[in-house]
């Protein structure tokens, strides 16, 4: 952030650190607009920004928090870059979906999008403790202290169920409500619309609204169905939506305390390890491709990462044990799709291993660091 030649826009969802990581900065010019009292003075008065941004003399990173609550001062932002290069902003934001909604002034060409996830592995791995990753989640705070499993019940509360229901526009409230504490519990899962919609009673339209607005609102990652198979699989192929934070899942269903079981716990740890391939491709602007497969014919693959140099199919297993059976899906997904592939089980034993097909297999510690290593050269 201090090295960027641009002004920067920090999106994530709340809680994640985006403020406190911007108070790392110099910075001059501050307006929380997260404060009512500053919102209102701003939404009443839209000049009151550039009056003040030029009487800063300090020339220091000028910091509007929480941008999204008034997205038209982007245009006025643009003005005051155009007007002076030199100046630079730093905005953070927990809704991408106000900014479309709002048909906000995205800044083309003058400011650089990043994304702040929950903390990951290779930040904390000195202090990393799985199964408490797995159910309360990194969030910063509620990882780092003793109150964590307060803060994530208030955070639920008040953050998921107050202003996620406000950005669904329905009266029907009761419904939303339900699709949160749906969404929740099928977090990881291969989505059926029409199974859902009869389960749930709710319309099929409209559970795919409320998916696109968790989404927009940073609380789900869609994860997109590998594609380039066969054209007879391609329409068994489904969407994934994983939960950006597996506490906040956790929490949503109220087990923030809850002994796991062993398959419910292996369930999670697969989505842990996708979520941090997500975030790493994101913090890094790496430009991969990630999805997973499944199709009728029994064959999935759970994550499927494509980078400049290799392509790599990922079985995720939460045992401390591996044999040859495991690898029979990586198999016939290459064999499927006629593609050299690099083919590895992740899992939570400590040796690495290497079947006679080829297949590898990793301890999730050794696979995490193979990842950051690789980015790096």
């Amino acid at each position: 952030m201090e090295k960027s030649p641009k002004s920067l826009i920090l999106l994530g969802p709340r809680q994640v650190g985006k403020s406190t990581l911007a108070h790392q900065l110099k910075l001059g010019l501050q307006i929380n607009l997260a404060d009512e009292e500053t919102y209102q003075q701003h939404i009443k008065d839209p000049g009151l920004i550039k009056r003040m941004v030029l009487a800063d003399s300090q020339k220091l990173t000028i910091f509007i928090d929480e941008i999204q609550r008034i997205p038209s001062m982007l245009n006025t932002i643009q003005v005051l870059i155009d007007e002076d290069k030199e100046r630079r902003f730093l905005l953070t934001g927990s809704s991408a979906r106000k900014l479309k909604k709002g048909q906000a002034n995205l800044l083309p060409g003058r400011i650089f999008w990043k994304h702040l996830s929950p903390l990951l592995y290779w930040e904390i791995k000195d202090q990393f403790d799985l199964e408490k990753a797995l159910t309360i989640g990194t969030l910063p705070e509620v990882y780092l202290e003793d109150y964590g499993k307060t803060l994530l019940r208030s955070y639920t509360s008040t953050y998921l169920k107050e202003e996620i229901q406000a950005e669904a526009l329905t009266k029907d409230i009761a419904s939303y409500s339900r699709f949160l504490d749906l969404s929740a519990e099928l977090s990881g899962q291969y989505i059926n619309y029409s199974k859902i919609a009869n389960d749930s009673e709710i319309n099929k339209e409209t559970i795919r609204r409320y998916f696109e607005i968790l989404v927009d609102t940073l609380i789900v990652e869609k994860i997109s169905s590998y594609t380039q198979v066969p054209k007879e699989r391609k329409a068994r192929q489904r969407e994934r939506f994983i939960f950006f934070d597996l506490g906040v899942r956790n929490s949503v269903l109220k087990r923030e305390n809850s002994k796991f079981s062993k398959e419910e716990m292996g369930f999670l740890f697969e989505q842990w390890i996708i979520l941090q391939a997500v975030y790493l491709n994101r913090t890094l602007d790496l430009d991969w491709k990630i999805s997973s497969y499944r199709d009728d014919g029994g064959i999935e693959v759970d994550l499927i990462l494509e980078t400049p140099t290799q392509f790599m199919a990922i079985e995720i297993k939460s045992s401390k044990r591996v044999d040859q059976k495991m690898t029979r899906n990586l198999i016939r997904f290459e064999q499927l799709i006629g593609k050299k592939t690099s083919k590895v089980i992740v899992y939570q034993g400590d040796a690495e291993q290497k079947f006679s097909n080829d297949c590898v297999v990793l301890p999730y510690q050794n696979f995490l660091e193979k990842i950051i290593n690789n980015v790096s050269k």
